[in-house]
């Protein structure tokens, strides 16, 4: 059985992109081993601190998704990053075991100023989250983390900082964690740019209504050069077919689809609505899952305040390890 912690920012609802990329893993997971469930609530707002009621609101919005995909409070984890104030205390000492430049260098938040534009005004925060997020996973011993394939290099970055605290220190007390990618571990944007993203909104969210699946499918990008039905048209780089890819459980059929868009002779409508059709029949069990937890909101407030009371212990523990390999265990 392995300890696995995983977990999502509170800045908007969860899309299609979590579910693929990491939420159907979790629910595969939660069975046979020990899983921790972090809403980060804190590192949203490394770059959202002048806006918090909207991390606020998304706390909720998350856990209901949560609860949607089919994650089990009883066999799961689920607390709030900012109730356990342990996991600051933690990130606190792994900073002054990591240097500016190393952050600066790491790929993803390098990519990821680049996207929200930051420069000059780039919160000190926003650089050390990855530290952040190594406190988190360290905080539980997690040798298992389920992330996507962009957010390896901040594993890298926890296994660094592991290596190091525990050889300057002389302890054994950190564990160093293992990525865990998933099979579809990249979902473009509906509008062909990047990855699907909430900061963007380029997503379909796994809250959105039959209607609203269907207007952001009819509107998604294809392929620009296949103007006319009977043009040959692009698999490659193409977003209806990388959703295809991820969610068309008929194999062969999928594969007759491409061969006859390449060959030319069917065009994007076509193409979406079988999209439409297979999302529809994804999400509908999801979202009324989801309307009827909404139904009982204390019952998902307790949740989290029984997940973050079991996440404070289990922090706990390993902070008094930690402070007494650094020994600042004083009485």
């Amino acid at each position: 059985m392995s300890t696995i912690l995983t977990g999502d920012r509170p800045t908007g609802p969860l899309h299609l992109g979590h579910y693929v990329g990491s939420l159907k893993q979790r629910v595969k997971l939660q069975s046979d081993n020990e899983q921790f469930i972090i809403i980060a609530d804190q590192q949203a707002l490394t770059d959202n601190a002048t806006n918090p009621g909207k991390v606020r609101a998304n706390i909720t919005e998350v856990a209901l998704d949560y609860l949607a995909v089919g994650i089990d409070p009883t066999k799961s984890t689920i607390f709030i990053q900012s109730l356990v104030p342990e996991l600051s205390e933690l990130m606190m000492y792994y900073l002054n075991l990591v240097t500016v430049a190393r952050l600066q260098r790491n790929p993803t938040v390098k990519d990821e100023i680049k996207q929200r534009g930051f420069t000059d005004s780039l919160p000190a925060g926003f650089l050390v989250y990855p530290v952040s997020q190594a406190a988190d996973i360290t905080a539980f011993k997690a040798d298992l983390v389920p992330v996507g394939e962009d957010q390896v290099p901040v594993i890298e970055q926890t296994i660094e900082i592991v290596r190091r605290f525990n050889t300057v220190y002389h302890t054994e007390v950190l564990v160093e964690p293992k990525a865990l990618l998933s099979k579809v571990s990249r979902l473009p944007g509906t509008d062909g740019q990047g990855k699907m993203s909430k900061s963007v909104g380029n997503v379909i969210s796994l809250k959105d209504s039959a209607d609203e699946i269907r207007n952001k499918v009819k509107n998604m990008y294809t392929d620009p050069g296949h103007l006319r039905v009977e043009d040959p048209g692009k698999v490659e780089g193409n977003p209806v077919f990388a959703y295809l890819d991820a969610f068309d459980p008929d194999e062969q059929g999928l594969a007759e689809l491409k061969e006859q868009y390449q060959a030319g002779g069917l065009g994007d409508t076509k193409v979406k609505e079988r999209l439409v059709e297979i999302l529809l029949a994804e999400l509908d069990p999801i979202r009324k899952r989801r309307e009827a937890a909404a139904q009982d909101m204390a019952a998902v407030n307790q949740m989290l305040q029984d997940g973050t009371v079991k996440a404070r212990a289990v922090a706990g523990a390993t902070l008094t390890q930690v402070r007494a390999a650094m020994q600042l265990d004083y009485f």
